[in-house]
C-alpha cells in the first residue's frame, strides 16, 4: 500500500470512483467500486514510479496529509 495521498470522488459522468493522486503529476485511476479504484490506484501509482526510475527522473516523497486541498 502507497503512502501517497489519494483524492477519490464519484464522476457521475464516467460512472466510476476517479482517483487522483496530487503528489505524481498526470497519476489517476477510476474503477467502477470505491475499493477498486483504490486497488487500480495502487497499481498505477507502481508503474508511475517504475516509469519515472527508467527514465531517471525524481520519485516525491510522500508528505501525508493533504496538502494540495
Amino acid at each position: 500500500m502507497s503512502k501517497y495521498d489519494l483524492v477519490i470522488y464519484w464522476s457521475n459522468e464516467d460512472n466510476a470512483f476517479i482517483v487522483e493522486v496530487p503528489e505524481l503529476p498526470g497519476c489517476m485511476a477510476d474503477g467502477a467500486t470505491y475499493q477498486e479504484a483504490v486497488a487500480n490506484a495502487e497499481q498505477v501509482i507502481g508503474a508511475w514510479v517504475e516509469t519515472a526510475k527508467d527514465l531517471g527522473r525524481s520519485i516525491p516523497e510522500p508528505r501525508g496529509r493533504l496538502l494540495y486541498a
